[in-house]
């Protein structure tokens, strides 16, 4: 699953990396991912932050090497994926910062690419494109560069700009960028309210090349309609950029009744109407109202949305 290798010469001085990898109660899963962050090809140093959130943590993970180590950590703040990442943020101290989910697994020359672009074009924050594993069909989605700057984020949330692909500048992270906001309902959208954040503060670089690989389907919000309801407004209520533009907007609203929709809120109905009535090309809208309807099956549309590596 390796691409081929840049000619790019390397820096004489290496970042070390620190990798957080958040996890509840997948002892195998996080296990592979934590193999594959220690089998990277890239020289410099790497720690792996390992968090472990209302769960017995595994210490078997542990390993002390010179330029390899991970070290097991308890959640100590917020119970949830934010309050785990933080945990781990400020438990390291490496130069650059990167996340992988626990169920996802890192190709061997991720950090490397990931290294050299931030060296080469002085950004603060790196994506990666991903390969997309669902029910064993796997889809390739690469992020391009001019999807990474608020205005189109806050139009399409750029699902292939994953969280387990990002690396930020340890100073840019720890400053203007800020850490992950615990305050976000159950954690839901924490990556997208932080890409949105960093690429307010500078340059996301892309790679332009599957260098994960995300399962699709096992996210812990598939059937979580209120969390996601409750993040989408405070989304809403954080980020001006969707004011700001009927059409990211519209998205939204358009998110927001398909998630009311699916739980058989009463409401969803006209929740679906006040989205076509902002944005009347957000396709999201219509098929909130046909499930509504019950013209449609919630989980037959995730089902479709999922095959393609798509998300709702």
């Amino acid at each position: 699953m390796t691409a081929p290798r840049s000619s790019t010469a390397r820096p004489t001085h290496l970042p070390s990396v620190d990798v957080v990898v958040a996890t509840h109660d997948r002892p195998e899963l996080v296990r592979t991912a934590v193999d594959a962050v220690m089998s990277q090809d890239y020289p410099g140093v790497i720690r792996c932050l390992v968090v472990h959130d209302r769960c017995a943590p595994d210490t078997s993970l542990v390993h002390d090497g010179d330029r390899r180590s991970v070290e097991v950590l308890v959640n100590t703040r917020t119970p949830g994926l934010a309050g785990s990442r933080n945990t781990g943020i400020l438990a390291g101290h490496g130069d650059l910062v990167a996340f992988c989910d626990d169920d996802d697994v890192w190709f061997e020359d991720k950090l490397t690419r990931q290294v050299e672009l931030l060296g080469r074009t002085g950004a603060s924050t790196s994506v990666t494109g991903i390969v997309v594993d669902y029910r064993d069909h796997h889809t390739t989605r690469i992020p391009r560069p001019e999807e990474m700057t608020v205005r189109a984020l806050a139009r399409h949330r750029v699902m292939a700009a994953h969280p387990s692909t990002v690396m930020v500048r340890r100073d840019a992270l720890e400053g203007p960028i800020g850490l992950v906001d615990e305050d976000l309902p159950g954690s839901y959208a924490e990556d997208y309210d932080w890409i949105l954040r960093a690429a307010a503060v500078g340059e996301v670089a892309v790679v332009e090349m599957g260098l994960v690989l995300v399962r699709w389907g096992s996210s812990q919000f598939a059937r979580q309609w209120s969390v996601i309801v409750a993040a989408l407004d405070h989304l809403l209520a954080k980020h001006t950029a969707f004011a700001e533009d009927p059409r990211a907007l519209g998205r939204i609203y358009g998110q927001r009744a398909f998630a009311l929709a699916a739980s058989g809120d009463a409401g969803a109905l006209a929740a679906a109407v006040r989205a076509v009535r902002t944005w009347p090309w957000e396709r999201r809208s219509y098929l909130a109202g046909a499930i509504a309807l019950h013209l449609l099956s919630a989980d037959r549309v995730l089902d479709l949305a999922n095959r393609r590596g798509h998300g709702i």
